[in-house]
């Protein structure tokens, strides 16, 4: 890969960071400015819980990916076990950073929430950008990949709806979980 293809590709990826970044602080209100439609809080946040947080890199990286697609693919090499890394990624480091720094302190502090969706999402497009720019791996990679997205987001759709009672999936300030306090016929 030359020089010329590697500098696209990374502009390609700190695009990405603006526009996950953006969109996904909009999709932390969406939910409640739709009046609380079911179809928007399958990709929105519809509680403050740390799962919903994570939904909110996970579906404009999505996207982005799907932009990319369409731009770089053939540019680059492992395309999907890129994309899927980092997308996988940014989901993976919320709430690791997120119940690291409040066991610390004690406490929530927005700021810092606010920061950790950043860097999760800037190390998410940066192992991309690494693998989309490294030699090619085997294929069957990008096949799984391409399962494990649908997996991942068949997740965050079924587990708004359908949370499992765990400490990630609860609402605290509410005490609640899921979209369950909003119900609405589709």
């Amino acid at each position: 890969m030359n020089r010329p293809e590697r500098k696209s590709i990374l502009g390609y990826e700190l695009a990405g960071i603006i526009f996950i970044i953006t969109i996904g602080s909009m999709l932390h209100f969406t939910f409640e400015l739709s009046d609380h439609q079911p179809v928007v809080g399958a990709f929105s946040a519809v509680n403050e819980s740390v799962w919903e947080h994570m939904k909110l890199g996970f579906w404009p990286a999505l996207v982005w990916a799907l932009v990319e697609y369409k731009s770089i693919r053939k540019s680059t090499n492992n395309f999907f076990f890129a994309k899927t890394v980092g997308i996988y990624l940014i989901p993976i480091v919320i709430p690791i950073l997120f119940y690291s720094y409040t066991a610390i302190i004690g406490e929530s502090v927005l700021a810092i929430d606010i920061l950790i969706f950043v860097v999760a999402v800037i190390i998410g497009q940066l192992a991309s950008y690494k693998l989309l720019t490294y030699r090619p791996l085997p294929h069957i990679l990008n096949k799984i990949s391409l399962v494990a997205l649908v997996l991942l987001g068949i997740a965050f759709i079924l587990f708004t709806f359908y949370p499992p009672h765990l400490p990630l999936f609860k609402d605290p300030v509410t005490g609640e979980y899921g979209i369950t306090n909003h119900t609405h016929s589709i």
